[in-house]
């Protein structure tokens, strides 16, 4: 939707002469953009007067990048997103037991807009009792759950659910000793309050064989999460697979994040299982992120009985990119980030974000297209990109000339609407 400007208003902030790029109505093309209240308030090919100004000639102009699969979500996490452009990160796989408490937490203000699930992972941790901190490492992850033990844990996604989490994490590969019987439940929660399960799927074909069993037998919507990681080799038959699903008429969707890369906890139990009495050759696909080093069965007993992140290298490019290119696919960085070490990677609150619309959040990203790239690595995550000029969040600056601007909080949870389902 465009508008003429018209030239007695002034707005609180025009983005002038910007190439702007909108997926929704296919705008393609030079625009000076109004924005007024935390809105944008006119998109105009005519010149339009603001109480500040920025210069977008030769710049990309795009709705703000929206993160579905984020971990770590933090004050400092929420910068470095900023600065790669993200206006709004989700944490929808791992989630949170407690969603009132996770809002309450970020009640006084972020640079960026947050939502969260509420994750199977973590309600079992907290039904079974699980010791560990952010993953399970014992009765959460190989503990099997007793008929009322199941009723807990449901009962604890659908308090999540009425507390307005966006949907319902779950992975399978760290929750090993779950039953048919206690997914059959979640999903059935899922189906119940059409709200989409955010999986985690065991790796390989007979992984998303059993997830969309698990959907197609409840009706419950589908997102599988970095389907790259899971497929790896089997990447085009696994969309085939789920392209398949989608012409059936089941609601399955899926993402995936550009790295030949993944990470996550040592003492996880997808990690344990698959490396605990694995060769040298095997185990030399692990890195130690601090040291950079690649581990042998010494080194891996050593810190799994410390603890920590682990990057795993088991992907290709050509995977990567068969996964990114695929329109099945979304793009999501599963980001990680834990004590200055980490992975360089339908809800109404989201009716007016990811779009260049009169009436729509004022979440912009500016770029420079010709310059714009990442910089960040294993060994140093937190390297900003170069290119990204401006980052604009609910109509606020938060980063300007590529540099962050400090003592700003705009952003704004994204949560469902509190006690109703997901529509």
């Amino acid at each position: 939707m465009e508008a003429d400007g018209e030239t007695d208003i002034v707005y609180d902030c025009v983005i002038a002469g910007g190439h702007a790029i909108d997926p929704e109505s296919r705008l393609d093309a030079v625009r000076n953009i109004g924005l007024r209240g935390g809105k944008i308030a006119a998109i105009a090919t005519a010149p339009l007067r603001g109480r500040a100004t920025i210069d977008a000639r030769g710049l990309i102009v795009a709705p703000g990048f929206i993160d579905v699969h984020s971990h770590g979500t933090t004050a400092e996490t929420y910068r470095l997103q900023s600065l790669d452009g993200v206006t709004t990160t989700l944490e929808l796989e791992l989630g949170t037991s407690d969603v009132a408490a996770w809002y309450r937490q970020r009640s006084e203000g972020e640079r960026i807009n947050y939502g969260v699930s509420v994750g199977h992972i973590k309600v079992r941790m907290s039904v079974m009792h699980d010791s560990g901190d952010w993953m399970p490492v014992d009765a959460g992850a190989y503990g099997v759950a007793v008929p009322a033990q199941i009723r807990e844990i449901v009962e604890g996604i659908e308090t999540g659910l009425a507390e307005g989490a966006l949907c319902i994490g779950a992975g399978f590969p760290y929750t090993p000793a779950a039953t048919r019987e206690e997914l059959l439940a979640v999903f059935s929660v899922a189906a119940r309050t059409k709200t989409p399960v955010h999986l985690h799927i065991t790796p390989g074909v007979d992984g998303l064989r059993e997830a969309l069993s698990l959907a197609a037998e409840t009706g419950a919507p589908l997102q599988v999460v970095h389907l790259n990681s899971s497929a790896l080799g089997e990447t085009p038959v696994m969309l085939a697979m789920i392209e398949a699903a989608r012409a059936d008429g089941h609601d399955v969707t899926a993402e995936a994040y550009p790295y030949a890369a993944g990470m996550t906890e040592i003492q996880s139990a997808t990690i344990q299982d698959i490396y605990r009495t694995a060769p040298n050759e095997r185990l030399a696909e692990l890195e130690w992120p601090r040291t950079g080093e690649r581990l042998n069965r010494e080194s891996f007993d050593r810190y799994s009985s410390i603890g920590g992140p682990i990057v795993v290298h088991t992907n290709t490019e050509q995977m990567v990119a068969a996964a990114i290119k695929s329109p099945l696919t979304m793009i999501a960085s599963d980001a990680y980030w834990q004590s200055g070490t980490g992975h360089p990677r339908r809800v109404p609150a989201m009716r007016d974000k990811g779009r260049l619309r009169i009436g729509a959040d004022a979440d912009i990203t500016i770029f420079d297209q010709t310059e714009v790239m990442d910089r960040s690595t294993y060994r140093e995550p937190s390297l900003p990109p170069v290119g990204i000029r401006h980052v604009i969040v609910n109509g606020v600056s938060v980063v300007a000339d590529g540099q962050p601007v400090e003592d700003v909080a705009p952003g704004k949870p994204v949560r469902a609407d509190l006690g109703t389902p997901l529509e």
